[in-house]
Parts: C-alpha cells; structure tokens; sequence
C-alpha cells in the first residue's frame, strides 16, 4: 500500500503555524505506517525559520510541502470582488481542487485541532458522488440562534450543516459541478458575515454531504455523546483554544502533543502571557457573534430573503410560506396549492375497470403519450431519478397490493411509474387514485392523463363511491397494483412524511392485500428550474411489504399498517437527512382530525 498516496492540506500564517505544528505532529503519531502522506500548507507568508521547524517533522512515511497561494490568487484576481475575502487563510480550502488538478479526492484539517485517529481510515472512506465528507456543527444544532440563522439565511437545516474544520473533499465532485465558481458567484451576491466561508460552502453543497462520524471533529462546544477518549479528532473552535486558557475543555489532549514539538515552549509562553484583558475580548467576542446572527437574521435583505425576492418565483415562495404556515396549524390534509374548480363525479359518468373498447384504446393512447412527455421531462432534467432501493420489495409481491407513496410533486407518480416498470412484474397493471377534481375539470393534456392513464378518481358522491370500492377490490383480486397518498395533500418539495389518513389501509384490509410503502427523498441537483428552484434529484425507497395482521377487525388491521408505514417513513427520513422528524405544530400530533372512516 505504499504507492497510495494520502494528500493532506493545512491552511495557516506565520502567526499560527505553531499551532499547525502540534496538529501536525498529532496526525503524524496517530497515523497508519502503511500509506505514504503529503501534508501541503497553504500559505501566503511563513518565515524560513518556521519551516525549518515545520520540515523537520518529515518522516519516511510523511512529505511536507509548502504552497505559497499569492500567485494563483492573482491569476484569479479578476474574478473575485475584494482582496479581504481571500486574504483569510480559511478561504484557501476553496482552492484544493482547482489548484491541484492532480488529486481526485484530499483532506482538509484546521490548525486548531489535535489528530488522535488514524487519518488514512478517514482518507479512504467512500464518500461515494456527494462533494465532501464532514461532520455536523454542533454550534447549530445546540444554540438556538445559530440554528434559527442558519435556517432563515443560509437555508440549510440547522441538523444539516456542516463544521468545515475537517472535510474530506471530493476534487472531482467539486470541479465537476463548479464548487469555486459557485462560491465566486455568491461572493458578489452577498456577504456571509457569521460563519463566512462555512455558510458559502454549506449553501454550496447543501444535499451533497456525506455525514461522517462525529467523533472525526468533536468540537470543543456543548455536549457530545460519546467518551471523550473515543473522539477521532479535537477542534479547539471559536475562542476556546488551550493556548489561551488552561481550563480550556480537552486542552490536556493539545498539551499532550504540544509538549512532544520544538515550539512547545513559545505556545506556553502565549498562554502564560494572555491578559484578563484579552479573554474579555473573547468573551464579548462571542456576545457579538450571537448579536451578529440575530441582526443577519432579522435582515428583510438577508441571502434567503433576497434570494427569494430576486430570482425565484413568486408563487412559489408564497407557497413555501404557506406551507409553514399549514404545518404550524396542524393542517396537512390540506393542498397549498389550489386545484382547478371541480364538480361532483357522478356514478354514471365512470366505469372504473370494465372499459369500453373506444376507452381501453383512449387508455393505450394516453400512456403512449404519458410515456413520450416523462421520457421529455428525464431528458431535459426536469425529472431526475437518481436512484431506486429495494426493488427486490417490489419483485418480491405475489399478489395486488396497495401501494403508498409522499405526495410533494405533480410528477411523484410518473416516478412511481418508473419504479414499477422497473420491477418487470408481467401481467400486473398500474393504477392510481387521483383526486375528484383532477378527473372531472383538469384541462387540456394534462386532464387528458388524468382521465386515461388507469387513474381511478374519488368522489363526493356517495354511490360513485361504492363503485370506486368495489373496483378497487376487483384490482387487487386480479393481481394489480393501485397507488395511493395516503397524506392526501400535496405540498410542493415538502420533505417530511405528513400524518397518514386510515384509507388506503382500510382498503388494504377490506382486500386482504399487502402494503408496498414507497417513501421519494430528495436533494438539490445542479439544475435550475424555470422557477428559480434547484430540480430535486429523486430516490425511490421501496420498503418490504406490510401485510394485514391476521384474526382482527378491518379498522384495527388498517390502524396497525398505517402505523408501520409512518414508523417506515420515519425512518428513512431520519437516516436519509440527518433530521430528527419533528413539527412545528402546536399541540397534539395524535389529536389531528383522521381521515373519513370507511365501512368495514
């Protein structure tokens, strides 16, 4: 394993280079002798005698070299808006991949860390396409105000935002999709002032993370979960660094190694020498930083605001507001976006399964176009289905079953679609329940779908109804599959699952039949929509099948897989995201109003 080669990179100046030392230093006791290394320093200034210091580190296993970055900095000069962006060393890791066309994947390290595991495991985890590997900034899950901030500004969740003091970067990711040039654009756009170049990398690569584990940057800040003897990596974030204060949390960890290095003695010098004056000023530091959050959040012109006012589409924005505004009342049952008008489907106007020959060759024609517009969507990236799990679920049914699905786009069936014939099932059909309205007033070709690609559409009138029922038990007796929301709303990219209503499930048990619970995640792709939104990138997860428990009353099956479907949903929300599911409705969850129950 010799031949692999590990490249690490530090950013630093001759004034904190010594700290760059210890962490150094740290890496190097900690690190597997299997694997050759390469520690690049970037830098724009460092004396000769601090890189005497620093060489003299090098072992047979460890290369160091120092990259003086002024000069790429002017070939890219006329790009950025102001010398101060880039003059902090904190900026530099936006230039590894550009800078070094040569590597395909490197790892980034602040200098205010100490290293106790061994880097080439962190090295050589699969980080698969997402940009970077990083772990959770604790700042914003355990402070309110940082986690509100990041929310209202930057637009990432606050469970979702990444410590950029450790980042496995994936060189040809970033290059790939543009990373620096991105963070270019957004430096004229606007200025991050609270966490800076942390706030334009996590906006950046918002959806294409990969979470390594937190024990890789325990952070000096609130509570981990975990012994501290377990932590992989210590970062000494904002002002509590060990150099400072000598009860400094973990700082006998830094003094461990620090007393191993030729510039222990002017470390503790700097400690020694720090003045009461100085730590007020780290104290009121951080009081600013809190106000400053605060201030950037309560901006009418913040990032998001501005965003939202300057290049995305009006309608839109109004029905993300909306939605938070459903989600705080409890009201999930309800579209946020209005349907055309509609009339009742009276019985007489459908026959659900038994069609008439003019309405099978309607029915052949409308999925020939169905086919020919989703086959448009997917190749002008309108419809990007990255990915579909556990379609051995779906192969492995032997019979009809209900299957449910989150409702969050127009087009989520046609990926349900695409799922299905993907699982090759011969001599099985495809159906979807659709809404009342979208049968009987949707206009042009839409509506044209709506009536004929096997949609069988609820109604308000009773006796069509019984006819809607009794299709339905026909179906899954004849072995097909039928698509319900079970949310019953639709809310546009809305992420979490919403509380599920009882019919789908009541008529999974009415049948007998099992229920295949297909949950869609998704994440932003690199394509701008018309609407000024990112077009999301669709997985398909399809769980194993819930079957009817067996001895019980209808309601009570029905109760119990709605319940396992929800815990499913839940799940994979949770290990998809990152997120805990959680609401902001007020009150009780359990006390919504249910669906309308059906008879037994």
């Amino acid at each position: 394993m010799k031949d692999t080669i590990i490249p690490i990179f530090y950013a630093c100046d001759d004034a904190f280079v010594k700290y760059t030392v210890v962490s150094m230093y740290s890496m190097i006791s900690n690190a597997s002798k299997e694997y050759k290394y390469v520690l690049h320093i970037l830098h724009t200034e460092i004396s000769d005698k601090m890189k005497q210091t620093v060489n003299r580190l090098a072992n047979d296993n460890f290369e160091i070299s120092f990259v003086n970055v002024d000069q790429y900095l002017q070939s890219i000069s006329d790009k950025l808006p102001l010398r101060d962006y880039y003059s902090k060393t904190t900026y530099y890791r936006l230039f590894i991949a550009e800078m070094f066309p040569q590597y395909s994947k490197a790892l980034y390290i602040d200098s205010d860390t100490v290293v106790l595991g061994d880097v080439s495991r962190l090295y050589l985890t699969d980080i698969k396409d997402a940009y970077l590997g990083a772990c959770h900034e604790q700042a914003m899950v355990q402070t309110d105000i940082y986690g509100t901030y990041v929310e209202k500004v930057v637009g990432v969740s606050r469970y979702n935002f990444f410590n950029a003091g450790l980042m496995l970067i994936n060189c040809e990711q970033f290059r790939l999709h543009f990373v620096l040039d991105k963070f270019i654009d957004y430096l004229h756009y606007y200025n991050f002032v609270v966490t800076q170049d942390e706030d334009y990398l996590n906006l950046i690569c918002k959806d294409h993370v990969y979470w390594l584990d937190q024990r890789w940057n325990t952070e000096t800040f609130g509570q981990i979960d975990y012994p501290i003897e377990q932590a992989e990596m210590i970062h000494y974030i904002m002002t509590n660094k060990p150099w400072h204060y000598e009860d400094c949390l973990y700082g006998e960890f830094f003094w461990k190694y620090a007393r191993q290095t030729e510039v222990y003695d002017e470390v503790l010098a700097v400690q020694r020498s720090y003045s009461d004056e100085e730590k007020a000023r780290d104290a009121a530091a951080g009081e600013r930083l809190l106000e400053l959050a605060v201030r950037e959040t309560n901006r009418e012109d913040n990032f998001l605001n501005r965003i939202n006012r300057d290049k995305r589409d009006k309608d839109r924005v109004e029905i993300l507001y909306k939605i938070e505004q459903y989600e705080r009342e409890g009201r999930f049952d309800e579209d946020v976006e209005k349907d055309p008008p509609g009339r009742v489907l009276m019985p007489d106007e459908i026959e659900y399964v038994r069609k008439t020959k003019s309405e099978k060759l309607k029915t052949k024609f409308a999925f020939k176009m169905a086919h020919k517009f989703v086959d448009g969507l997917i190749e002008e990236k309108k419809l990007i289905i990255k990915e579909i799990r556990g379609i051995e679920n779906f192969n492995g049914l032997d019979r009809g079953a209900i299957i449910t699905c989150n409702h969050f786009n127009a087009f989520d069936s046609f990926a349900i679609q695409l799922a299905y014939e993907a699982a090759k099932q011969p001599n099985r059909s495809f159906w979807r329940v659709i809404r009342e309205g979208n049968y009987t007033s949707f206009p042009g070709f839409y509506g044209f779908l709506m009536r004929h690609c096997n949609t069988l559409p609820l109604s308000s009138n009773v006796d069509t109804m019984k006819k809607f029922f009794k299709a339905i038990d026909e179906l899954i007796e004849n072995g097909d599959y039928v698509l319900f929301y079970p949310e019953q709303s639709m809310w546009w990219n809305y992420r979490k699952p919403k509380p599920l209503k009882r019919g789908a499930y009541l008529c999974a048990a009415r049948s007998q039949a099992p229920v295949l619970p297909c949950f869609i995640t998704m994440k932003d792709s690199d394509v701008m929509g018309e609407d000024g939104f990112y077009v999301q990138e669709y997985t398909i997860h399809i769980s194993p099948p819930i079957y009817p428990q067996q001895g019980l009353a209808h309601r009570k099956q029905a109760e119990l897989m709605m319940k396992k479907n929800y815990e499913l949903w839940k799940e994979i929300y949770e290990r998809e995201y990152h997120i805990p599911l959680s609401y902001s409705t007020s009150g009780n969850m359990s006390q919504l109003k249910g669906f309308v129950p059906l008879t037994d």
